[in-house]
C-alpha cells in the first residue's frame, strides 16, 4: 500500500443557481492577461448543452482521455508512442480558437468620440488577439441557461443514447429543464496531460496532488490540450506556454479557499483531504466500464483504518494531514454517504473533482403528482421512489455524466437525497417527531436518522471550517516566492514532496 494525500473539492449540483461568481473570481486573479483572454479555468454550464470548448465531451473529436485494449491495460487514446513523434508538428484534434471563443472588448472611444447624432453611439466589439473589429457569434456561456438551445443543447453529447421519445420530450422542453456544471481541473489521479507531455513540464505535487505545470520546461507542444478529456489545459498564445488551474495552492498554503470556492454565493463548493493508494491506480483505471466507478472508490482509503495510519506515516504524511483527513467533507459525501461521483469515470483519469447529481429538476414533477404532505402510514402507499424515470430531466443523462450509464447508481443517490428531503419535512411538520413510515423509507434508502441528519446539517447549515477543511502547509517562503507564487520550487512542508515525473 503506498498511500498518497489529495486535495479534492465537491460540488453540490442542487445549490449551484448559475451565477458564474466563481469564475469572475478566477478570472480577476489567474488569467486577467495577454494570451489568457480566452481562459476560464473555472466555468460554469448550462446541461442540456454542449460546454466550454464546444462539445469537449466527444472523445471521437477530440481524442482526449485514456483507451482499454480489453486486456487490463490502457493507452492514450490521442496517439501512440510514434504516433506522438508524427503528430509533434500538426495535431489534428487540438482544439481550434472558434472551439472556445475569439476573446473581444469594446471600442469604447466610440462612446465618447461619436459626433452629434438622432441615433445612439454603440461601442464596436473588437478582437482582443488581432484588435480588428469582429462579430461575435459565441463565448464562453453562450448557451447560459439554454439560451441558443436549438444549436447548443440539441448537440449535447450526453444525449446521444437516450430513447428518441425522451429526447424528443427535452427537446420540447429544453428550455425550461435544465441544470448548471461548474468545472476546473480535476487534478487527477492517472492524468493524461502528464503523460502525452513530451518534454515532461506537467507534474503532480506530491504532497497534495495538485497537478502544475513547470513553464520553465514547457516548450508549447500542447499535447497537453488535446490530451486532456476535460480541457482544462490552454495554451497561451502570448507566453508559448501552457497554462492551468493551479487549484489556488498559494491561498491554500496560508490557509485560505480557492477563490472559485470562496467567492461561491451558492456554497456549493467543499473542500477536504482525502488519502488513496497510489498502487491501485493502474488497476482501478483498467477495468471494465461498468466497474470503473468502484474501482476508483475503493482506491480512496478509509482515514479511520490503522492500517492506513500505519501506512500514511511511513509514507511522510503527518499527523495533523491525518486529522484533517478525518474531518474531509469531501470524504463523508463521496465515501460514507455514497452520494458524489466524479464526472466521466469513463475518461479512465480517475478525477479527483466529486459531484453530486442535481435534484430539484429531477423531483419537481413527481412531487407536483405525488407529495402529500400528510405522509401515509404505510410505506406501500409511498411511490415516489418507483417515479425517478417519469422525472422531466432523465436519469440516464445523468448517468451519462456521472456514473458510466449507471442509472440505478443515480437512482440510489436520488433515493437519499430524496429521503432526507421528506424526513426533515415531515419532522418540521410533526414537531420534531417522525413515525414508523418515514423511518422504513429512510431504511429503504440505506440511511437511518443520524445520517440523514448529518447530510442535511452538511448541505444546508455547513460553517465555512466545516466546507473547507484545509490542512496545514506550515510553509516558509521568501519574499520572492511570496511575490511570484508560481515559481514555488515546492519545499518539505509537513507532507511530502517527490521529483515531477511523466505519470504516477
Amino acid at each position: 500500500m503506498k498511500v498518497r494525500a489529495q486535495m479534492s473539492m465537491m460540488f453540490h449540483l442542487d445549490k449551484c443557481i448559475g451565477c458564474h461568481t466563481c469564475s469572475v473570481a478566477c478570472k480577476n486573479i489567474w488569467t486577467d492577461r495577454p494570451g489568457a483572454e480566452y481562459m476560464w479555468w473555472n466555468n460554469v454550464e448550462t446541461r442540456p448543452g454542449t460546454g466550454y470548448p464546444t462539445g469537449w465531451e466527444d472523445q471521437d473529436h477530440y481524442k482526449g482521455g485514456w483507451k482499454s485494449d480489453g486486456k487490463g491495460t490502457i493507452d492514450l487514446r490521442l496517439q501512440s508512442r510514434t504516433g506522438a513523434l508524427a503528430n509533434l508538428f500538426f495535431n489534428p484534434v487540438l482544439p481550434q480558437l472558434e472551439d472556445y471563443y475569439d476573446p473581444y472588448t469594446h471600442k469604447y472611444s466610440d462612446l465618447f468620440d461619436a459626433p452629434p447624432s438622432e441615433q445612439q453611439p454603440t461601442a464596436m466589439p473588437i478582437s482582443q488577439i488581432t484588435g480588428e473589429p469582429i462579430q461575435i457569434s459565441s463565448g464562453p456561456n453562450w448557451d447560459d441557461d439554454l439560451g441558443g438551445s436549438d444549436i447548443y443543447a440539441s448537440n449535447d453529447v450526453s444525449l446521444a443514447d437516450l430513447d428518441p421519445g425522451v429526447r424528443e420530450q427535452m427537446q420540447e422542453i429544453e428550455r425550461v429543464v435544465f441544470n448548471y456544471l461548474p468545472r476546473i481541473c480535476n487534478h487527477c489521479l492517472n492524468p493524461t496531460c502528464i503523460a502525452a507531455c513530451p518534454s515532461k513540464a506537467i507534474y503532480k505535487r506530491g504532497e497534495d496532488g495538485i497537478v502544475l505545470v513547470n513553464e520553465d520546461k514547457c516548450r508549447a507542444w500542447r499535447m497537453c490540450v488535446a490530451a486532456c478529456p476535460y480541457k482544462k489545459v490552454y495554451y497561451n498564445w502570448s507566453t508559448g506556454k501552457s497554462e492551468k488551474c493551479i487549484l489556488c495552492f498559494p491561498r491554500m498554503e496560508v490557509g485560505e479557499a480557492p477563490a472559485c470556492a470562496h467567492s461561491c454565493v451558492g456554497r456549493i463548493r467543499y473542500m477536504g483531504v482525502l488519502l488513496y493508494d497510489a498502487d491501485k491506480i493502474e488497476s482501478a483505471a483498467s477495468v471494465d466500464e461498468d466497474e470503473l466507478i468502484g474501482a476508483q472508490l475503493d482506491a480512496i482509503l478509509d482515514p479511520e483504518d490503522p492500517i492506513v495510519i500505519e501506512a500514511a506515516l511511513h509514507a511522510g504524511i503527518g499527523q495533523d494531514w491525518l486529522d484533517v483527513a478525518r474531518r474531509s467533507p469531501v470524504y463523508q459525501f463521496v465515501k460514507v454517504w455514497g452520494i458524489a461521483l466524479p464526472l466521466h469515470a469513463e475518461f479512465r483519469t480517475m478525477a479527483m473533482m466529486f459531484y453530486v447529481p442535481p435534484l430539484s429538476p429531477v423531483i419537481s414533477t413527481i412531487e407536483n403528482e405525488l407529495v402529500r404532505l400528510d405522509i401515509p402510514d404505510e410505506p406501500e402507499d409511498f411511490a415516489l421512489f418507483d417515479h425517478l424515470d417519469r422525472a422531466r430531466l432523465p436519469v440516464k443523462y445523468l448517468a451519462n455524466l456521472f456514473s458510466v450509464g449507471n442509472e440505478e447508481l443515480i437512482r440510489q443517490i436520488l433515493r437519499k437525497m430524496y429521503a432526507v428531503r421528506i424526513f426533515k419535512r415531515h419532522q418540521s411538520l410533526n414537531d420534531g417527531t417522525i413515525n414508523d413510515a418515514i423511518r422504513k423509507m429512510l431504511d429503504s434508502a440505506n440511511l437511518d436518522e443520524a445520517q440523514a441528519e448529518a447530510m442535511y446539517r452538511l448541505t444546508t447549515i455547513p460553517t465555512i471550517d466545516e466546507r473547507f477543511v484545509l490542512p496545514p502547509y506550515h510553509r516558509e517562503m521568501s519574499i520572492e516566492e511570496l511575490n511570484d507564487p508560481l515559481a514555488y520550487k515546492g519545499k518539505v512542508g509537513v507532507g511530502y514532496i517527490e521529483e515531477p515525473k511523466r505519470g504516477w
